[in-house]
């Protein structure tokens, strides 16, 4: 099974204009999307588009735009066309997500990361889907020629409303370690002068996908998925009373670009 999970360390540190630091734990489920049903079948506690501790729905991620979301189609089915859509045909390749679950009914993602693969098992591309607190997401695709031995590397710009306390007209800078044994991601943010003013990680260490450890993880870290959104709130709240700069949504709307799930 290629499938597991991984117990890991997210950090963010603020560089500019003022520094603030912090860490949390957390874990993340890495998935072949084609092991989801079989997962499905076989765990008591992990379920495909159903109400479970952990619940892996469709709808939570990337399809291509249209004007109803297209229910026909499986995520693998959605990400495959996505990568058509970048002249990527994978064939019968494998897709792997590292992402959060639905859990106990209860969804909040602000990131995963697809590692795609061709039919010769190698890593082809990946892609970075973004996720705001308006619900919006936007996918980042890094292909092979961002590829780097065992990782990609993609410096671009933003175009995304992420952080309230961030101006948009920022770069990303990814830094995605294919997951193994251990867990190495890493994504920055510069300014237009070049200047890195803000540095993420997630870094941790692989897990069987068993259903004891489901158990053990949903009461090490209840609701991970409400925790996650908690500390969003909690470590604006402090960004706020440090005097950060907050930047309005509705302030630059030239620099919101391909935004899939536009909020109205």
């Amino acid at each position: 099974m290629n499938s597991c999970l991984y117990k890991a360390r997210v950090m963010h540190n603020r560089l500019a204009p003022k520094v603030h630091r912090f860490h949390y734990d957390v874990f993340m489920f890495y998935l072949d999307l084609d092991e989801i049903d079989t997962l499905h079948k076989q765990l008591k506690f992990m379920s495909r588009n159903r109400f479970n501790l952990f619940n892996f729905r469709d709808r939570d991620h990337l399809q291509l735009p249209r004007e109803k979301p297209d229910t026909s189609k499986n995520i693998k089915q959605h990400i495959t066309d996505y990568l058509l859509a970048n002249d990527i045909d994978i064939g019968k390749g494998r897709i792997m997500v590292l992402t959060n679950l639905c859990t106990f009914g209860y969804q909040f993602n602000p990131v995963s990361f697809y590692f795609c693969y061709d039919e010769q098992e190698q890593p082809v591309c990946s892609i970075v889907e973004v996720c705001n607190t308006f619900l919006e997401m936007k996918p980042y695709f890094l292909g092979g020629d961002t590829m780097q031995d065992d990782r990609f590397k993609l410096n671009t710009e933003k175009y995304f409303y992420v952080s309230p306390f961030i101006d948009m007209d920022t770069n990303f800078d990814f830094d995605l370690h294919i997951p193994g044994e251990r867990l190495q991601v890493k994504i920055d943010d510069y300014d237009k002068a070049g200047n890195r003013f803000f540095i993420s990680t997630l870094t941790g260490e692989r897990k069987q996908l068993k259903d004891s450890t489901l158990l053990l993880y949903f009461f090490s870290f209840p609701l991970i998925t409400l925790k996650v959104i908690s500390l969003i709130h909690w470590q604006a709240l402090k960004l706020w009373l440090k005097k950060i700069p907050f930047h309005k949504k509705e302030d630059d709307p030239e620099l919101q670009k391909e935004v899939y799930r536009p909020y109205n």
